[in-house]
């Protein structure tokens, strides 16, 4: 089922509120959805860009396996707004601390391209991931059908098929395992990357073919599925699925000012939001959950990291309102 097919219904942006969630995915619906069941006010800022878009289905979720990604975000923000929270579509152009109120507790601005802006007591960010493919030309345009880059997402509907590894780096090698186990027919380019003797002994031993000639292209066929690539001395290795370990970043953009700590993960894996228990980060008042701080989380682990980062916002928050109830009481004595 197409996203297109759903309705793109906005909501009014508040002046204040609880909790801004930004990202639309589903870490930040089921933080939204923690929130708005504990009667917090949230509103989620929603870019519409999903990273598993180009997807047919979401695999490895129970219940929910085979799921079209655009339903389950549907269901998701009618589940958020049935609880009386908010779902904005808009893109955040920037997130900061702002000046505290009178009895003391946080505040952050948020502001949208389009010139709206919101107050919070505290933010999840939940902006997800994206994938920097290998520059081959022909690639990108099979991204998420023929060229996959997770077997546990993936693995099964290209079960059997002619599958190539493009190699990107030291992870490639245990990626050709992980998808051997799917098809006997599985190729690694190396793609000039080191292959060490004991490696290529041990892909022997499985049947992996390898090809040290770099890959020059991607090779489609006339009615558009992937054919293969076509390597720098011309030879075409047909190939109906290729699989890619991307480069994995999340999604900063607008959040500079907040200073969130980021790291590089090994073997250039990508680089994340640096967190900690239930999505705490080193700036006081913001959360971050999903594929933004866990980049090879799936759907399912993504919204329950959501659901812990909320519950634990909301924990939060009944603390400090706690203390300036008691402040004021003792304010009037």
């Amino acid at each position: 089922m197409a996203e297109s097919a759903f309705t793109y219904t906005s909501d009014t942006l508040p002046d204040q509120i609880d909790v801004v969630v930004i990202g639309g995915g589903a870490a930040g619906l089921n933080g939204a959805l923690m929130l708005a069941r504990s009667r917090r006010s949230v509103v989620v800022i929603d870019s519409g860009d999903p990273r598993n878009a180009p997807a047919e289905a979401m695999h490895g979720f129970l219940v929910l396996d085979g799921t079209p990604p655009a339903q389950l975000l549907e269901r998701g923000r009618q589940q958020v707004r049935h609880y009386g929270g908010r779902v904005v579509y808009a893109t955040v152009a920037s997130a900061a601390p702002a000046t505290p109120s009178t009895d003391g507790d946080l505040r952050f601005s948020v502001a949208l391209t389009d010139g709206r802006t919101v107050t919070a007591r505290r933010l999840l960010v939940a902006t997800g991931l994206r994938d920097v493919l290998p520059e081959i030309p022909g690639l990108a345009q099979h991204w998420g059908h023929s060229v996959v880059h997770c077997p546990y997402c993936h693995g099964w509907e290209v079960r059997d098929e002619p599958i190539g590894i493009i190699a990107t780096g030291p992870g490639s090698i245990h990626h050709a395992l992980l998808f051997r186990q799917l098809t006997g027919d599985l190729v690694y380019f190396t793609g000039g990357t080191d292959l060490d003797e004991d490696t290529r002994a041990r892909f022997a031993a499985r049947d992996i073919t390898v090809v040290d000639t770099p890959v020059a292209e991607v090779v489609t066929a006339v009615d558009g599925t992937l054919a293969g690539v076509r390597l720098t001395d011309g030879q075409v290795v047909a190939r109906r699925v290729l699989a890619v370990a991307t480069g994995m970043q999340a999604r900063t953009a607008g959040l500079e000012e907040l200073g969130l700590p980021m790291e590089d993960l090994p073997d250039h894996m990508g680089r994340r939001f640096s967190s900690a228990m239930a999505g705490t980060t080193d700036v006081p008042g913001v959360w971050v959950a999903g594929n933004a701080t866990d980049l090879t989380a799936q759907v399912g682990a993504s919204a329950a990291a959501g659901a812990l980062a909320g519950a634990h916002i909301n924990a939060v928050l009944a603390t400090a309102d706690t203390d300036a109830a008691l402040a004021a009481t003792r304010a009037t004595a």
